[in-house]
């Protein structure tokens, strides 16, 4: 689903290849968050009587379920950029500002990226706070690459690594060993995190008769 983009340009002409850059870095912010419901950004040129610096600033606010991100960024030139801007002004203005404006974007999708990150994580980790860990048996274990399976009770194979085991219990899981586990997406499919080892449950000793006294 492409995130829906509104976007507002501010002393700077909108730009059709600018506008593109912008549309296709918020498209990829669903790679580390995909619930993102809105996204405006707008770009903000500087006054004329401050265009010396060259300075634009980018405003990116994020809507996403339960809450906004909000990310401000104004980069300025580099220093040997500001050193062709004081010895040819003009000619530099030209050469830069398109130059610095894509940097402006950049950086603050760059900082949308790391917040959406952030909120992710914390949502995974309310979820599995609140969450019920699944029941699961294990299936294959490697040792030898500190990894094993797991299979649901629907049949479905699921991954785990060696850190995801609670406790270090890695080496005491077996074949058939139920566990409990939470899933989450990984980089190559589903995968089990906070897996639990669950203890075999000793069936209760029968009460033995007793024997009535003569």
């Amino acid at each position: 689903m492409a995130v829906p983009v509104q976007l507002t340009f501010r002393n700077v002409d909108a730009v059709e290849a600018v506008e593109a850059e912008i549309r296709d870095h918020a498209r990829k912010l669903e790679l580390f968050y995909s619930p993102i419901m809105n996204c405006r950004v707008m770009v903000d040129g500087p006054a004329i009587r401050q265009k010396k610096g060259y300075s634009f600033q980018v405003r990116i606010r994020l809507t996403v379920p339960g809450g906004e991100i909000v990310i401000n960024r104004a980069p300025t030139l580099r220093p040997e950029e500001r050193k062709i801007a004081r010895a040819h002004h003009h000619r530099a203005e030209m050469e830069t500002s398109r130059k610095n404006i894509e940097g402006a974007i950049k950086q603050a999708f760059a900082a949308a990226r790391r917040q959406l990150e952030n909120y992710a994580r914390r949502q995974r980790l309310d979820v599995k706070t609140h969450e019920p860990a699944a029941l699961a048996r294990v299936t294959k274990l490697i040792p030898v690459k500190s990894c094993g399976y797991i299979e649901t009770p629907d049949g479905r194979e699921i991954y785990f690594h060696a850190n995801s085991v609670l406790r270090g219990q890695f080496k005491n899981l077996k074949l058939g060993s139920e566990v409990r586990f939470i899933e989450e997406r990984g980089e190559k499919g589903p995968q089990a995190s906070t897996v639990r080892l669950v203890p075999k449950v000793r069936p209760a000793r029968e009460a033995l008769p007793v024997r009535a006294k003569r």
